[in-house]
């Protein structure tokens, strides 16, 4: 019996399409680092700075859609966390910063790189990702991406690498230690 979670075959979602070079203090103002540490306050100020009506209309399952550079900056995981809470369900990007990226899978944040894709994708198109097949689909087209390998399938299947290795080592069944503060 697998211990792996599966994960959808194909999310779904409104596109939030964006420009080049959305750094970290842009997704999440860099104000907020160590007042806020509540899940909901998080989420509250995603891309508050950038797009006021992301912040007001951001809904579950809405997928963002960026141009070059994405998420370049520092490495504070606030600026995934807060999409994650926000419950983005994907981040598709002509290309990203490599902190966050892994940021992005270490938290369970889906992040597809297809430049295609983001060259046809309008604010408020309706968007597929298909993991299985590896390609993004909107307006009728659909694009390659390269794959993502099963460990890390894994790890966003599971919300995150914390999770991904609970899982893996038959740790499910335990209680977290928990940092004190």
């Amino acid at each position: 019996m697998s211990t792996e979670p599966t994960e959808p075959t194909v999310i779904a979602g409104r596109v939030w399409r964006y420009g080049d070079d959305v750094n970290t203090d842009v997704i999440f103002p860099g104000k907020y680092t160590y007042t806020l540490r509540e899940p909901s306050d998080i989420a509250a100020h995603a891309l508050e700075d950038l797009d006021p009506q992301f912040t007001a209309q951001a809904r579950p399952g809405d997928i963002i859609v960026a141009g070059r550079n994405w998420g370049h900056g520092s490495s504070r995981e606030q600026a995934v966390t807060t999409l994650k809470y926000r419950g983005i369900a994907a981040v598709v990007v002509q290309s990203v910063g490599r902190i966050y990226y892994r940021n992005a899978l270490n938290q369970g944040l889906l992040l597809v790189t297809c430049p295609e894709a983001v060259a046809a994708a309008h604010m408020g198109d309706w968007l597929e990702v298909d993991l299985a097949q590896s390609w993004v689909r909107l307006s009728g087209q659909t694009f390659p991406f390269p794959p993502l390998s099963p460990s890390l399938k894994g790890m966003v299947a599971a919300g995150g690498l914390v999770p991904h290795l609970r899982r893996k080592l038959g740790l499910t069944g335990t209680a977290e230690v928990k940092v004190a503060e």
